[in-house]
């Protein structure tokens, strides 16, 4: 700093940077004080993440209490690239333990099969939605693949890095009610559950976290949503893919949670929403990287040991293609 001092040059003394910063902090705590909240609810759970959220929770009621967040928010909107759903369906409304009466028990909760009787005439399949997180892929290029020649239209909506316990990145209450205004699909195929585990927001407000019995409820009240929004009162058929058996243990009892909630959830509709179970195929006595394949032994899985490789998205999608044959011509 010498040559500094020599030629009159520094301005400003290490004291001023420091005021400086703690100046710019307090900016930041009021202009945005609540996205420290939202990157700690974005990391996964640990230490980390509570003392992040130690910091952001009342950084984020700091900026709350104050009208310059939300000008803010409103000013820069416009630079958002996020889908812009609408409230419809949102997941803030499905809190367990609401109070709401008991729903009856309808026909649409018995497969025609269980009751002795013929199922329905199948259909013709003329669109499919395909739609998940990072799991759906590349299992969505697979069923496009081969219905494409079939006179069936094929969408593909991946949308990576969300999940149902996860809002913040997408409400998926919200982009399935957009999804089936879009594209008003005859069938439904869901595959989710790569990034799930996060608290939620239970009866009051009170956060739940993961995996016990009022964390499932929640999952599959929202899980539920979604499934009620893909029939479209009957009109379409879902199938819904279970989470396959995770190499990581955390993630196997995650895993497991979740596919609980969903079986659960999509039981008022057994006539049109079909489970699809993944476990079975790919890991009937546990994990496996390999299995036979077409006689000879296949990798199937991809080296993060959570999702399928192209082998095994080929093994996956003969699986969805033969449930939809029994729903659908195509």
């Amino acid at each position: 700093m010498n040559r500094f001092d020599r030629n009159g040059l520094r301005r400003f003394r290490a004291r001023d940077g420091v005021i400086a910063l703690l100046v710019c902090g307090v900016l930041l705590v009021i202009f945005k004080g609540d996205s420290l909240e939202r990157q700690g609810d974005r990391m996964d759970p640990g230490f980390a993440r509570d003392v992040v959220l130690g910091v952001g929770h009342p950084a984020a009621d700091v900026a709350r209490a104050l009208p310059f967040a939300k000008a803010t928010d409103d000013a820069t909107a416009f630079l958002s690239p996020d889908d812009q759903l609408g409230g419809a369906g949102g997941f803030a409304t499905v809190a367990a333990g609401t109070g709401a009466e008991v729903p009856p028990v309808t026909p649409d909760a018995f497969e025609p099969q269980q009751l002795g009787e013929k199922p329905p005439a199948r259909t013709a399949l003329k669109t499919l939605l395909v739609t998940g997180d990072s799991m759906v892929q590349p299992l969505d290029a697979k069923l496009a693949g081969t219905l494409a020649d079939r006179g069936v239209k094929v969408t593909r909506d991946a949308h990576l890095g969300t999940g149902i316990s996860k809002t913040f990145l997408v409400d998926w209450g919200q982009l399935s009610t957009q999804q089936v205004k879009r594209i008003k699909p005859d069938a439904v195929v869901v595959f989710i559950g790569a990034n799930e585990g996060f608290p939620m927001k239970g009866a009051g407000g009170r956060e739940v976290k993961c995996c016990g019995a009022d964390w499932a409820a929640i999952y599959a009240n929202r899980a539920r949503r979604m499934a009620a929004t893909y029939r479209q009162g009957g009109r379409a058929r879902v199938y819904w893919i279970t989470v396959p058996t995770a190499r990581a243990a955390n993630r196997q009892g995650i895993g497991r949670v979740v596919n609980a909630a969903v079986r659960v959830a999509v039981q008022p509709w057994a006539s049109q929403i079909r489970v699809i179970d993944t476990v079975p195929i790919f890991a009937p006595r546990g994990y496996r990287d390999s299995m036979p394949v077409d006689g000879r032994d296949r990798i199937v899985r991809a080296p993060d040991g959570i999702h399928l490789n192209d082998a095994g998205a080929v093994v996956l999608s003969k699986a969805v293609l033969a449930r939809l044959s029994d729903d659908f011509v195509y």
